[in-house]
């Protein structure tokens, strides 16, 4: 005798009440908070396994309490991420190095959330994301030594994956960087919102969220970061090594250091490439001092010398590479402290082997706003890697202390082209 109809829709509805659903797109799992002091963890990662291949993880509105590290493996899905996935912050708990994954190498970095797998969709709808808890981190690190490889975890890592978006999505106070894209291809961000900010007055005027970067990309092609709006104490872009083919539109960067390329070079076997890098449409802006007193450029580039002086995280050098074709057109900043900044002695002095990485063919075009210091333009090359093609288009940036006037500096420049004023070739 075969099921009713009526048997059928008793037993679509029995899964849908225990979150799990079979759709002609395979299996739906819906999942609710479980409530304040409940642990999420379980649950959350139960669905992925469930769902997270061929079917679709709806996420309820809430917050999700999330203990301990988790990855995401998902192929052919698609999650909406209505609520929040809260990160306890268990401080000792996260800083043990067993309690985080260490795959994104790069400066020994830790993280508690990696997504990973191909043709996936992480839709929050500009309505829910992660919830990283990091003020009591920040205050943390005012009384403890700050430095990469502290163990502060990266919110959100999306790591070896393929042809993948993530939209719509929030990432409320950070311990460290926001987002890491790694060793990945075809990524699409569209709609990413970033929120660093100290809500203790005790530290006002403090920048004691550093190292909140909105996105560091490393070892990944073709990745696309559309409708960025950061607030943070660092980077809001870090594009390190090989990172190719990166295109950044419709990006709002509010405090922090603005756009950073590298740094770069750090280990001496490992070569850094960068090429094929458009930014476009971005606005840089400075916030209110008393608050968050960082806002150190619009986009400056940085190697560590030629020279190895101790092992990564806190040392290296010596690593070789280029970066080159780097567009960053269509700017906005308002008092900025150096607008252009190319410097190769990051994590060193001028006094070591000079760095071999070169930086070539970089074209700033169409540039409008604002700089609070006369260090308009600072280029400052290696001397065994001297760099060509320097070119400025349209580009206007005044001073806002009127009574400075406008400098550009030129080390080791061997063409450049557009800038307002003498060049100086000196310090």
């Amino acid at each position: 005798m075969k099921p009713s109809l009526f048997t059928h829709l008793c037993i679509d509805f029995l899964r849908i009440a225990l979150g799990v659903a079979t759709t002609q797109h395979g299996k739906t799992c819906i999942l609710s908070p479980l409530g304040v002091g409940k642990d999420d963890t379980d649950q959350v990662l139960a669905a992925i396994s469930r769902c997270g291949k061929g079917g679709h993880t709806v996420f309820r509105p809430g917050g999700f309490n999330i203990t301990r590290k988790m990855t995401w493996e998902l192929e052919d899905a698609t999650v909406d991420l209505w609520g929040y996935l809260n990160f306890q912050p268990d401080i000792q708990y996260w800083l043990n190095y067993n309690n985080t994954y260490r795959v994104v190498f790069v400066q020994s970095q830790a993280l508690w959330f990696v997504v990973t797998g191909s043709d996936f969709i992480i839709d929050a709808h500009n309505a829910g994301g992660i919830n990283g808890n990091g003020q009591p981190w920040w205050e943390y690190f005012t009384q403890h030594t700050k430095a990469d490889g502290d163990g502060r975890p990266i919110s959100l890592t999306v790591y070896q994956a393929q042809r993948a978006t993530i939209k719509g999505f929030r990432i409320e106070s950070p311990p460290f960087w926001s987002n890491c894209v790694a060793e990945s291809q075809e990524i699409t961000y569209d709609g990413m919102f970033v929120n660093a900010t100290n809500t203790n007055s005790t530290f006002f005027g403090q920048n004691i969220d550093p190292n909140t970067d909105g996105i560091n990309t490393f070892r990944s092609n073709n990745i696309n970061l559309f409708n960025w709006d950061i607030t943070c104490g660092d980077d809001c872009l870090a594009i390190k090594g090989n990172s190719t083919n990166i295109h950044a539109s419709n990006y709002t960067c509010r405090g922090g250091n603005g756009v950073a390329f590298g740094s770069l070079g750090q280990y001496v076997d490992l070569p850094d490439y960068v090429e094929n890098v458009l930014l476009e449409d971005f606005t840089i802006t400075r916030l209110d001092h008393s608050i968050q007193p960082n806002m150190g450029g619009g986009v400056y580039f940085k190697t560590w010398t030629g020279e190895t002086v101790g092992v990564p995280p806190t040392g290296g050098g010596g690593g070789t590479g280029k970066v080159e074709n780097v567009v960053p057109r269509d700017f906005t900043l308002n008092l900025v402290d150096r607008p252009v900044h190319v410097y190769q002695t990051n994590g060193g002095n001028s006094s070591e082997t000079p760095s071999e990485l070169q930086f070539a063919d970089l074209s700033f075009m169409n540039w409008r706003g604002t700089a609070d210091t006369n260090r308009v333009i600072d280029i400052e090359c290696s001397a065994a890697a001297h760099c060509p093609g320097m070119v400025f288009s349209d580009f206007n940036i005044e001073l806002a202390p009127s009574n400075l006037t406008a400098r550009y500096t030129c080390i080791n420049v061997v063409s450049e082209r557009g800038i307002a004023g003498p060049c100086n070739a000196t310090t």
